[in-house]
């Protein structure tokens, strides 16, 4: 099979507020494809953990993007005094903390999928540092590493897959999937992050110890060949005016500069600018940033949020050279080889996407928002686009449902639990990359069945999907190609010759289950 470029002309096509795309050009198939990857948040429900994770199975999720709040699991998170307890020992913590957690890594398991546990934010009060301006409760200010990464010792001790909490009869499951705290680029997150009228990134060297603290602490619990994520990275930030200040958002490419001591021409910091980033001051000093970095040089890889705030997901903010959204992640990989190459590295970082989607008008009354409709759309391109990169190791759904108060509405579900488009297009994508071509010529068609290779193992017989046309003034729709699904992950990548000009879907039906099917497209033979 083969992936395609495409050249864009302006006419209508397959999907809302599409273009056409003519002019195929093959390339290499990029190999299995990405992993699906399901980022929850409000549905986490420790009391009913078996139920949503068993949607996520039907949904064909393979790897669950858990965020742990550090201050969840922190005894007396609200106090400005540090208590006297032991930090890397987990049965020192609240019981009622790890409660919220133990159900679900342990349901994620049981389900055969694997737990990425990311360690974030927010820190406990007594974790922060002083001297944090107004709003002067939040405690994402400073946080002091060397309490972070005891934490991580106590979180990768429980979840070793050897320790048995007080009062259970078997060890808890093994967690070999880590993040590195979240979004650091986010003064929400991680503060301040710049200083000297916006001119100084300081959140970076705060990550810097962040990063080096739980490295260690994941080295030291046995973790050291696990998969361990840094980066996290929220794919905007404020350019513009004040800059990001203490609580704003920073560009993630100028943070990855100061993140690894560089200017914005990739020389090595010297003197004081190196100083004022916790930076090495002299080259002697460089040349054991590496070293001294180890999590910054050996992580496995990249994790990025790579939203592409209601624009066409191939489409980059304009004049924002330093954002890392869908469409920019191949200047996200240059950069971080970039990185690597200053000191001496050739290492080329994998992308992991842990939190994506498209927010949707109803009901979010954000900007940047798209209709459902063509948030089904751009989701099943972004993955097109994930998918040709085999640099991108994941594709990421945020938000099973949509929040109630209608905020950040990226969900497959309405908060009242209807289904949205997204649904379906989730759980078995549909792209085709050209949609107009003369009769007798081939088509490509893209497309997933997420659930599949769940049902192959469970069955023991290779799982196939229907490719599906409903033809021009005709009421129903006939098989014109089935597809065996061998591949790991679902995918499959077919020319099709379709007959007449109508709707194409896909159909595939679960084990003892319904038939499902994709969202349509229209494609138009002349």
């Amino acid at each position: 099979m083969i992936a395609v470029v495409v050249v864009v002309l302006a006419v209508s096509s397959g999907g809302p507020s599409s273009t056409q795309r003519v002019a195929p050009v093959p390339l290499p198939h990029p190999g299995p494809g990405p992993e699906s990857m399901f980022t929850p948040a409000s549905e986490l429900n420790a009391a009913d953990a078996d139920t949503l994770v068993s949607t996520l199975q039907q949904l064909g999720v393979e790897s669950v993007h858990i965020y742990m709040h550090w201050g969840d699991i922190a005894p007396d998170p609200s106090s400005r005094v540090r208590p006297n307890f032991d930090a890397t020992d987990p049965a020192a913590y609240p019981a009622a903390g790890w409660a919220e957690y133990d159900p679900l890594v342990q349901a994620i398991s049981a389900h055969r999928m694997t737990v990425n546990l990311a360690l974030v934010p927010p820190p406990p009060h007594w974790a922060s540092g002083r001297g944090a301006p107004h709003p002067s409760t939040q405690p994402e200010w400073k946080p002091n590493a060397v309490d972070y990464g005891q934490w991580v010792q106590a979180v990768a001790t429980r979840y070793s897959g050897h320790y048995t909490p007080p009062g259970a009869t078997q060890p808890l499951p093994r967690v070999s999937f880590w993040s590195i705290y979240n979004e650091p680029n986010l003064g929400f997150q991680l503060a301040p992050q710049a200083i000297d009228h916006s001119q100084v990134e300081v959140s970076a060297r705060y990550y810097r110890a962040l990063v080096d603290s739980a490295w260690t602490a994941l080295q030291t619990t046995g973790h050291g060949h696990d998969t361990i994520l840094i980066g996290e990275l929220g794919p905007a930030g404020e350019t513009s005016g004040a800059g990001p200040g203490n609580f704003n958002s920073m560009a993630p490419l100028r943070f990855l500069r100061a993140l690894y001591c560089v200017d914005s021409a990739y020389r090595q910091l010297r003197g004081s600018a190196a100083a004022v980033r916790g930076c090495p001051t002299t080259a002697a000093a460089s040349a054991s940033f590496r070293a001294d970095n180890p999590g910054l040089f050996e992580a496995t890889g990249y994790a990025d949020h790579p939203y592409s705030q209601g624009l066409p997901p191939d489409e980059a903010t304009p004049n924002e050279p330093d954002f890392a959204e869908l469409a920019a992640i191949g200047k996200l990989e240059r950069v971080l080889d970039t990185l690597q190459r200053v000191y001496g590295s050739n290492k080329q970082f994998p992308i992991w996407s842990t939190e994506f989607g498209y927010q949707t008008t109803p009901p979010d009354p954000e900007a940047g928002t798209v209709t459902p409709a063509e948030a089904a759309y751009y989701l099943n391109w972004s993955e097109y686009l994930t998918w040709v990169d085999p640099r991108q190791r994941s594709y990421d759904q945020y938000l099973l449902t949509d929040p109630t108060n209608g905020y950040f509405a990226t969900g497959l579900f309405t908060a009242a639990g209807a289904p949205k488009p997204g649904l379906y297009a989730y759980r078995m994508p549909l792209y085709l990359p050209y949609t107009a071509t003369r009769l007798g010529h081939p088509l490509a068609v893209w497309g997933c069945v997420r659930p599949a290779p769940n049902a192959a193992r469970s069955t023991h017989r290779t799982q196939t999907v229907k490719i599906e046309l409903r033809a021009a003034g005709t009421a129903a729709y006939r098989t014109i190609e089935t597809v065996p699904l061998t591949g790991p992950h679902g995918y499959f990548d077919i020319p099709v010759r379709f007959p007449a000009s109508g709707e194409v879907r896909v159909a595939w039906t679960y084990p003892r289950g319904p038939e499902i099917f994709s969202r349509t497209v229209s494609v138009t033979l002349g």
